[in-house]
């Protein structure tokens, strides 16, 4: 709830547009990153806030269950409204939908199901008159099966050009009936797939790091970058402001690929482990010649272009070399993500962060939930020590992390639902699940569909406004009646809102100069208080405890993620106080 700022109500593109930067704050006895210049400092990108868009369950505009391009257009104004800085789009590229666009089959157009490239420039138009970024979301590891080049791999056979531009290869054993090595694909079983030769006979093997229908692209090969340089182009010269880059530790793969010591470590974490298939070290040149691609363009006009990579690696100093000054601008920071609800750990992964990403001269690009994990109010439900079959946990955790999120230094991403508070939906029935992991293995482990169902945007039933229509489809994934619970229009109308908290939140982050890039200070604090300040006299401190603990900051509190009274701090937490500099009351650690 906001204690101490005011909502009149006013749409957000009304609002006044406020530098999120302000003077550095002291770095003495903080973990920070490197003081930037002002032309560095005034760049939207590192300290933005992004709302991921997944166009299939944003907004439905033809009544076929399935959410597509106008259907964002649509909710423009909605995501104004709320105060993100921009929106990344998932893949809305032709493709086949094994993988619900992450196999595609052209990159250089819309699925018909998504709309067209004229409802595209539309959405870029419209956005940008808002003053919104949009990214797009590129797939450079793997491509679909039904790529017009795999086709041609297929049909021109072994030693050909086209079939150089996938890792083809022939099996092990008498007849090459055994795959060329013993790795695993993520999402299960092996990583190679054996191909039927045009004469009738088995064939060469291919390699797929996923699903047999997403044949992995041989970046060793001069034509693949080349043509991924046009690909950007096209649509950088269409207006987009940057990329999220999908797999962006993986495209290369070791030159001999050799056996694995742990073939099925990816399979099994259902992660980039296999340390022949991923972070192999030819991958940074790709991201210096993307890099110096966006800073063409931004040459022309002054605009930065963004490049924002999923890369999932080991530690945090691993992941420092992905944004090194010459390469992406930021990568997600999925410690965050997957750390579990425990101050220490929140600590540490923080200050990793903060010591090693921000050090490179980036920005760190905080992420709580995307398309790919169990939603916060979920996963925060179930820690170890829990009480069963407590229902509040779960929600006060995901309000306090999500406050604890913003007021960090750097930029941050939110997921479509996050601001509605939607917990997973874990009982999908078998027969309406789409994800192929769990197609591939038979097991819900790691199954993604449960944070991909339709948004509920109004009303008390099946489709809550997704889609429209009297002849309209039932939405792509069925939405369970306690939707009606995280409606949009429900979520607006309630001033104790998730979407009020985080509306909240943004207008502070946008209007404060301590928020957004800078400095932190860690405070002393209770064992199971996380306290730290930001820039000069603002105080943000998370309980992870369950009992009270005596305030870090006099006075009642700007912003709190729930009931804060004055002078006490509950547990599952977190509140923003302003003070004069120096003059913090913070307990003593007991």
């Amino acid at each position: 709830m906001l204690i101490a700022t005011a909502d009149n109500g006013s749409p957000a593109e009304d609002a006044p547009s406020l530098s999120l930067t302000g003077p550095a704050a002291p770095a003495v006895g903080s973990a920070t990153g490197t003081t930037t210049s002002p032309d560095t400092a005034q760049r939207w990108w590192r300290d933005a806030v992004i709302y991921q868009v997944y166009v299939r369950s944003f907004l439905d505009s033809t009544g076929d269950g399935i959410g597509d391009l106008a259907g964002v257009r649509t909710g423009l104004p909605y995501l104004k409204k709320l105060g993100v800085d921009g929106i990344w789009l998932s893949p809305f590229y032709p493709s086949p939908q094994h993988d619900h666009g992450y196999d595609v089959a052209d990159y250089r157009d819309v699925d018909p199901v998504y709309g067209d490239l004229a409802e595209f420039d539309l959405l870029v138009a419209d956005a940008h008159r808002l003053g919104l970024k949009v990214l797009l979301d590129i797939v450079p590891n793997h491509c679909s099966s039904e790529h017009p080049w795999f086709r041609a791999a297929l049909e021109d056979g072994p030693g050909s050009e086209a079939r150089a531009l996938f890792h083809f290869a022939d099996g092990r054993g008498a007849d090459g009936e055994l795959p060329p090595n013993n790795w695993r694909a993520m999402f299960g079983g092996p990583a190679w797939s054996r191909v039927t030769e045009a004469d009738g006979t088995a064939g060469q093997w291919y390699l797929h790091m996923f699903t047999p229908e997403q044949p992995d692209l041989n970046w060793r090969n001069p034509a693949v970058p080349a043509d991924f340089d046009k690909v950007l182009r096209f649509w950088l010269d269409r207006g987009v402001d940057g990329f999220r880059i999908d797999v962006a530790a993986g495209l290369y793969k070791h030159p001999e690929l050799p056996d694995s010591p742990d073939p099925s470590a990816d399979e099994r974490t259902r992660d980039s482990v296999n340390p022949l298939a991923w972070n192999q070290p030819e991958v940074h040149q790709v991201w210096r010649d993307w890099r110096a691609l966006c800073e063409e363009y931004t040459a022309r006009d002054g605009r930065d272009r963004l490049l924002v990579g999923e890369v999932s690696v080991r530690t945090p100093s691993e992941q420092a070399a992905y944004v090194r000054p010459d390469e992406l601008h930021q990568a997600f920071f999925f410690h965050l993500l997957t750390a579990r609800w425990d101050v220490d750990t929140f600590r540490t992964v923080i200050s990793e962060a903060l010591t090693d990403i921000a050090g490179t001269g980036s920005t760190v690009t905080w992420v709580l939930n995307n398309h790919d994990q169990v939603r916060t109010v979920t996963r925060y439900a179930t820690e170890p020590g829990d009480l069963p079959g407590d229902t509040t946990l779960g929600p006060a955790r995901a309000r306090a992390a999500a406050l604890l999120m913003l007021a960090l230094p750097g930029a941050a991403y939110i997921y479509q639902g996050e601001e509605l508070g939607l917990p997973e939906v874990v009982d999908l029935p078998d027969e309406v699940l789409t994800d192929p992991i769990f197609h591939r293995t038979g097991s819900r482990q790691h199954i993604r569909d449960g944070c991909r169902v339709p948004l509920p945007w109004s009303g008390h039933a099946s489709p809550f406004g997704f889609t429209s229509g009297t002849d309209a489809a039932q939405p792509w994934l069925p939405q369970p009646e306690w939707f009606a619970e995280h409606a949009t229009d429900r979520a607006l109308s309630d001033t104790r809102s998730f979407w009020h908290l985080y509306r909240d939140g943004l207008q502070l982050r946008r209007s404060l100069p301590q928020l957004g890039e800078g400095t932190l200070r860690w405070l002393p604090s209770p064992p199971q208080v996380l306290a730290f300040e930001r820039g000069d006299g603002l105080v943000c401190a998370i309980n992870f405890g369950t009992e009270p603990v005596a305030a870090p900051a006099p006075g009642a509190p700007l912003l709190a993620s729930g009931d804060c009274p004055t002078g006490t701090l509950p547990g599952s937490t977190a509140a923003w106080w302003m003070h004069a500099p120096g003059s913090a009351s913070v307990p003593a650690p007991r």
